[in-house]
């Protein structure tokens, strides 16, 4: 059910039809609404520099395969960098620490992700100042903080700001309701980088704009983590002439499903709708013999015993390459942040845990 509403909604902010213009005056108190509050907000700053990797569209433009990106860029330059994240749809707003055993529910499947691709310390809350100073009091070597989000969260001021766009561009251009769109697309020119996850250069604006290509990785079964390359699985479905099923809980499903497509992986397809929390077992009544999800599903779904000991459950991993000017103009910026706020960037002599 989630998934349907989701493709209509989109259906409806792909273009400025007959619902989105009925919505429209909504979208203008809307944004009178956020104005209003933003112009209320004193930023906080934090005494390491910070980044923010958002968006101004609702959801599924990628944003949180980049900051993975660019959180293992910022090492190899010699950092050490911390993650905040707000961690959508879980059951409390308080600040909590991300640790390779957390609960999806409690911190967020994008935050716990993020987690364990970058073996960063993560911290998640509604406040990112808060979540960004436990960070630092909890792991004071870290040097910079990487904000997963947050592009509208003025109370945290920041150093660098990248906006995601991903292959559904703006959709009309409107503000929510009538539109996908948190700030208009003029926002856009306000930021230090648009970064265009979907290969295609769709919006207008005279910020710097930079390329991140994304690829398949090898497989991993859920149930053991054993590891198959994509070329070899592909090829043991086509020489049994095995059933496939990809699904996926994320906000552009298509997107996944496409890139498997391409390797000759296809089968039945399932949209489970953004952040599906996995409580029950979706697969239960399927016969395929190969089920394909995303590592952002895969957080929740290994937390399910059922779908855990489903030998048929196979992750596959997501490699995101940034523009290496875009790795250099940001490291560039931080630098100088760190330089402003007298912080030395060395990599440090004993690893982060926590």
């Amino acid at each position: 059910m989630r998934a349907r509403i989701e493709r209509a909604l989109h259906e409806v902010w792909s273009h400025r039809g007959i619902a989105a213009t009925l919505l429209y005056p909504l979208s203008l108190v809307y944004l009178a609404i956020a104005r209003s509050k933003a112009a209320k907000v004193k930023p906080v700053e934090l005494p390491v520099p910070v980044v923010v990797v958002g968006n101004i569209y609702v959801g599924g433009t990628g944003k949180t395969p980049i900051t993975i990106a660019l959180v293992r860029e910022l090492k190899a330059a010699g950092f050490t960098p911390g993650i905040i994240s707000r961690g959508y749809g879980r059951a409390s707003s308080e600040v909590h620490l991300v640790d390779d055993e957390s609960p999806a529910s409690e911190v967020g499947d994008e935050p716990l992700l993020i987690r364990r691709a970058t073996r960063a310390p993560v911290a998640v809350g509604r406040d990112r100042v808060a979540a960004g100073r436990l960070l630092l009091e909890r792991n004071p070597t870290i040097n910079v903080i990487v904000s997963d989000d947050g592009l509208q969260h003025r109370r945290l001021a920041r150093d660098v700001e990248l906006a995601v766009v991903g292959a559904r561009g703006l959709g009309n251009g409107w503000a929510l309701p009538a539109g996908p769109l948190r700030e208009l697309p003029s926002r856009l020119d306000e930021v230090d980088a648009i970064v265009l996850s979907a290969n295609e250069d769709i919006v207008e604006s005279r910020t710097p704009r930079f390329a991140a290509t994304s690829q398949l990785g090898d497989a991993v079964r859920l149930v053991d983590g054993s590891r198959r390359s994509i070329e070899d699985i592909a090829h043991r479905i086509a020489e049994k002439s095995a059933k496939v099923l990809a699904a996926a809980g994320i906000a552009a499903p298509e997107r996944f499903f496409n890139m498997l497509a391409a390797h000759d992986i296809e089968g039945k397809t399932m949209g489970l709708g953004d952040h599906f929390a996995f409580d029950s077992n979706p697969f239960a009544q399927s016969d395929a013999d190969y089920i394909f999800i995303t590592g952002k599903d895969a957080v929740k779904a290994v937390q399910n015993p059922e779908i855990k000991k489903d030998r048929r459950v196979w992750t596959i991993e997501y490699q995101t390459q940034l523009d290496p000017y875009l790795v250099q103009f940001v490291v560039e910026k931080l630098t100088d942040a760190a330089e402003r706020k007298h912080i030395d960037i060395v990599p440090p002599t004993e690893e982060i845990t926590h």
